[in-house]
C-alpha cells in the first residue's frame, strides 16, 4: 500500500534571525515601505534589550515545528500515512508561500495549514490562510486550514497551570490570592473589525472565562486587557494593558499577574512589551507583577496543535 503523504504548513509572524534581517523585516511589515531612521532604531532597541537578542524568537518557532513533527510521527507510525511539517511566515523566509512552494516540490498534493495563534481573526489567522490557499490552489494542493482551537482542553489545562503556578508564587510571597488581579491579554488589532462581526474579541473571552473558571477566580479578580498596538493612525482595540495597569493601581489592587493569552511563545510582544515595558510601569505604580510561562514546547500545546491538524484531514 501506497503511503499517504500530507504536508502540514506551520505558520507564524515571523521575526528577523538577526539585528542585521531587522530592517528588512520592518520593511516587509510596512508593505515595502522603509522605515524611518527612528522608527528602525526604535525596533532594533527592543530586539538588542532582550536577552539574547532576537535568535530565542526564531529557535522558539523552530522548536515548535520540530516537536509537531515528533508527535505526528509517533501517531501515525504504521498507519500508511506520514505527515510532513514545514514552515510558513508572514513577514520573514520562509514566506508562506515558500512553505507551499516545497510541499509542490516533494511531490505532495494534499496539505493542512495551522497557525501558533489558537484564536481567530480575519485580519491575522484568515490572512494567513488565505495566502497559504491561494498558493496552494497554484500547485493543485488540496488545501484545508485550522481556523481555530481556542478551547482545546489540553491548551486550556496548559493556561491553568500557569495561571496557579504564579498565583501560588505570589502567596508564598505572602500576598493574598484573591488580590491578585489577573490580566489576560492579546495583540491588539483594528477597531475596525468589530464592524466586521470578527470572532477574535469573543473568542479571547471564551478562552479567559474557562481558564477563569477552573482557576476559580472570582468574577472581579480578572480582566481582558489588550497590547502591542500597532502605530497606524488608526483606532486600535482598548484599553490597553498599561492604561489598565493604571486602573489597578488605582483600585487599590496590590499586585497583577499577566496572561498573555494569544501568544504561544516568547515573542517580542511578550519579552520586550510586557516583561520590560509593562513590569517597569507596574514598578513605578508600586504594584507586584508577575507573567505566566509561555507554552513554547509544552507537550499538552503541541498535542492541541497535532489533534487539530489530524482532524482537519478527517474532513
Amino acid at each position: 500500500m501506497s503511503e499517504r503523504r500530507i504536508g502540514v504548513l506551520v505558520m507564524s509572524y515571523g521575526t528577523p534571525e538577526s539585528l542585521d534581517q531587522v530592517e528588512a523585516y520592518y520593511t516587509h511589515i510596512r508593505r515595502g515601505s522603509p522605515p524611518s531612521a527612528e522608527q528602525l532604531e526604535e525596533l532594533r532597541s527592543r530586539y538588542e534589550a532582550i536577552v539574547g537578542g532576537v535568535f530565542p524568537l526564531r529557535q522558539n518557532t523552530n522548536e515548535q515545528v520540530n516537536a509537531l513533527q515528533e508527535e505526528l510521527n509517533v501517531r501515525t507510525a504504521n498507519t500508511g500515512i506520514k505527515y510532513v511539517c514545514y514552515q510558513g511566515l508572514k513577514h520573514a523566509a520562509p514566506f508562506i508561500e515558500d512553505g507551499i512552494e516545497a510541499m509542490a516540490r516533494d511531490g505532495i498534493h494534499e496539505a493542512v495549514g495551522i497557525v501558533l495563534a489558537p484564536h481567530y481573526s480575519t485580519m491575522s489567522v484568515g490572512g494567513y490562510l488565505k495566502r497559504a490557499q491561494e498558493e496552494a490552489d497554484k500547485h493543485g494542493i488540496a488545501f484545508a486550514g485550522v481556523k481555530s482551537y481556542h478551547l482545546h482542553p489540553q491548551l486550556i489545562e496548559a493556561l491553568v497551570e500557569r495561571v496557579n503556578e504564579q498565583i501560588d508564587a505570589y502567596e508564598q510571597e505572602g500576598q493574598k490570592r484573591e488580590q491578585v488581579q489577573v490580566l489576560f491579554s492579546a495583540h491588539s488589532l483594528p477597531e475596525k473589525i468589530l464592524e466586521m462581526k470578527d470572532p477574535y474579541p469573543e473568542q479571547l473571552l471564551e478562552t479567559s472565562r474557562a481558564i477563569a473558571k477552573t482557576c476559580e477566580l472570582a468574577d472581579e479578580q480578572w480582566q481582558f486587557t489588550w497590547q502591542s498596538a500597532g502605530q497606524t493612525g488608526t483606532p486600535w482595540l482598548g484599553p490597553d494593558i498599561l492604561d489598565t495597569l493604571e486602573q489597578v493601581a488605582s483600585e487599590g489592587r496590590p499586585a497583577v499577574l499577566s496572561v498573555p493569552i494569544g501568544f504561544v511563545s516568547d515573542h517580542l510582544e511578550v519579552l520586550y512589551d510586557l516583561d520590560i515595558e509593562a513590569k517597569q510601569q507596574s514598578n513605578e505604580l508600586g504594584i507586584g507583577f508577575k507573567r505566566t510561562r509561555s507554552l513554547n514546547q509544552d507537550v499538552r500545546y503541541i498535542q492541541t496543535l497535532a489533534d487539530q491538524v489530524v482532524e482537519a484531514t478527517r474532513q
